[in-house]
């Protein structure tokens, strides 16, 4: 027997459909609201005293190229900063990296996949034309504008799951250094200046670049400040690395102290610093401990302590403190944590930390450590490809 079923008015339907869509919508912006971004920073060792000696090693099979791809693939970030990466101008070895290291599994862990990425060149290795070490002959890696047997060793890499905004990416790798107001000019024990009048008006700031590059996340635009500022050490009383580092380490302070910063001026002519309100993560190995070590006191202390910049829980692992024990040594007489170290130096200089992912204000922080197990533990044997760790901080919207 038929049974004739009433049939629902089509107006009656739109608005079935419409309260539908709006009951599971509050659903729909809380799955948004709580996707998760891994931002990370690795000091990877992978450079060469020859240029296009990387690529060779590559090519050849490297075993700790292999290692650094087993750490990224197991920690799995979505955006990532990679300093020591020789750059070359056809990014060869980005390609070669991507494709046989990253994209194949390493020591039983999944391969990763980074669709964007951002390689540009850098200060290390460009000759100045000027004697900068004042041994009375210019060339040399030591008087080229960042410490470099070569042009690009040293570089620096950026790899994302997300887009890059590269229109709107900003350099500063030929920002003079004599334009930041009160720059740390080096001066010699009698008081004249270090460098010349002559190198002094052409010495970049950046030992390797600064970069602002926007990339496109769950979380909106985020603005990747990357950079790798020379070590306060390899110098004289004259303390030229020092302050050098002191002053790259400031640039990202006054950067994000508001777009008004007129004396900032980008590789392309435009002038000033990050807008009030974008959202931002610094990161990458910025060679300076709060606490230890030989660079300026309060380097990088001011920039952790920057309004704009997260307060967060420091990322933290257990086999930082377990190598700064067995390593002894200078270890015994740093005031900074064990756990917080993110590079290993050896007992003459002790363990540090000097890698850093400072997320803005703005945004939450979920989740963060430094890639260093202790001895047993699987990841244990890969540490041996570079003397610094993966740092990594979880972010989701604020």
């Amino acid at each position: 027997q038929n049974v004739a079923v009433p049939r629902i008015p089509e107006s009656l339907m739109r608005h079935f459909t419409l309260f539908v869509l709006l009951a599971n919508l509050p659903m729909a912006v809380l799955a948004a609201e709580q996707a998760t971004v891994r931002v990370a920073t690795f000091n990877v060792s992978l450079y060469s005293d020859e240029q296009g000696g990387l690529l060779r090693r590559l090519q050849a099979g490297d075993a700790a190229a292999a290692e650094v791809a087993a750490v990224i693939q197991k920690q799995r970030p979505n955006i990532l900063v990679l300093n020591e990466f020789d750059y070359d101008a056809g990014a060869k070895s980005a390609d070669l990296f991507q494709r046989r290291y990253l994209g194949v599994a390493q020591f039983g862990q999944k391969p990763i996949r980074f669709n964007y990425r951002y390689f540009a060149s850098a200060n290390t290795g460009i000759p100045s034309g000027h004697d900068l070490d004042n041994d009375g002959v210019v060339g040399g890696a030591n008087d080229a504008y960042g410490y470099g047997k070569h042009p690009g060793q040293y570089g620096m890499l950026v790899l994302s799951q997300y887009p890059i905004e590269k229109l709107n990416v900003r350099t500063f790798q030929k920002f003079l250094w004599k334009d930041m107001p009160g720059a740390l000019a080096p001066i010699r024990p009698d008081g004249s200046p270090w460098y010349t009048a002559k190198a002094w008006d052409r010495f970049r700031l950046s030992s390797k670049s600064h970069w602002d590059i926007p990339i496109s996340t769950p979380l909106g635009t985020l603005h990747l400040l990357v950079s790798h500022p020379t070590p306060p050490v390899f110098d004289g009383v004259e303390d030229r690395n020092g302050r050098r580092n002191h002053d790259e380490i400031r640039f990202w302070a006054e950067y994000i102290s508001g777009a008004d910063s007129f004396w900032i001026l980008d590789d392309d002519g435009a002038r000033g610093g990050l807008k009030t309100g974008e959202r931002f993560v610094i990161a990458g190995d910025l060679n300076a401990d709060p606490a230890d070590g030989d660079g300026i006191p309060g380097t990088v202390v001011a920039l952790l302590e920057h309004p704009r910049v997260q307060r967060m829980p420091t990322p933290r692992s257990e086999g930082g403190e377990a190598a700064a024990l067995a390593d002894a040594g200078a270890n015994l007489g740093h005031r900074g944590a064990h756990h917080h170290d993110t590079g290993n130096f050896g007992p003459r200089v002790g363990n540090m930390r000097l890698d850093y992912v400072l997320p803005s204000t703005g945004m939450r922080v979920v989740g963060s450590g430094v890639f260093w197990p202790p001895p047993g533990q699987l990841g244990a044997e890969w540490l041996d490809a570079s003397d610094h760790r993966m740092v990594w901080v979880d972010l989701q919207s604020g």
